[in-house]
């Protein structure tokens, strides 16, 4: 799974540079973004404003749970979820200034902003926290009831994103296989130090 994610990540990249690519990223870009109802924008508003405090609420809202409860596993859950959230970040903002794409509204004025966008564009912050989220839970509980829920989140994150006009759709695969790749290899990490502990 780590190989796949890296290879996916890595055309992605490769995407960027080629004009058959940049012209599907805009074309895809401006269908969705051009022909969205306008009416569902405050709708998505919310869904892309609810990635950092969900990201983050709720491994904090495990941690302190744990503590409460002075439950260990439900503790070292949520640490797992933390530093899986803020791993993928960590690379995501290190990609945005090393690639440094701009926004879509910037380079192309067709396209509609319908909300704030303001570091460069390429990998999307949003979707790397939900998508680093929705694996991460999905991981330890591995339960339909709590992966379709979870992926479901993250996916409308991700289209927010393009919906709103603030990034390409590069931006948000990318964006979703570092989470998801962040957090599994983070899981890893964990059950390795899970196993020492034993």
């Amino acid at each position: 799974m780590k190989k796949s994610l890296f290879v996916l990540f890595l055309l992605s990249l490769m995407l960027l540079k080629t004009a058959y690519a940049q012209n599907a990223d805009i074309n895809l870009l401006k269908f969705v973004n051009l022909h969205r109802n306008t009416g569902t924008d405050g709708f998505f508003r919310g869904i892309t404003n609810s990635a950092a405090p969900v990201s983050l609420g709720i491994p904090i809202a495990m941690l302190g749970l744990g503590l409460l409860k002075k439950d260990s596993l439900l503790k070292r859950n949520a640490i797992y979820i933390g530093v899986s959230v803020i791993s993928a970040s960590v690379v995501t903002d290190a990609l945005k200034y090393l690639v440094h794409r701009d926004r879509p509204f910037v380079t192309y004025a067709f396209i509609q902003k319908a909300t704030q966008g303001g570091s460069p564009s390429f990998p999307s912050g949003h979707t790397t926290d939900a998508f680093a989220l929705a694996t991460s839970v999905s991981l330890i509980c591995p339960k339909w009831y709590v992966i379709a829920p979870a992926y479901l989140w993250a996916s409308s994150v991700a289209y927010s994103r393009v919906d709103l006009g603030v990034h390409y759709p590069t931006d948000v695969l990318a964006g979703a296989i570092i989470g998801a790749g962040t957090s599994y290899l983070c899981y890893k990490i964990n059950q390795r130090l899970a196993a020492r502990r034993k």
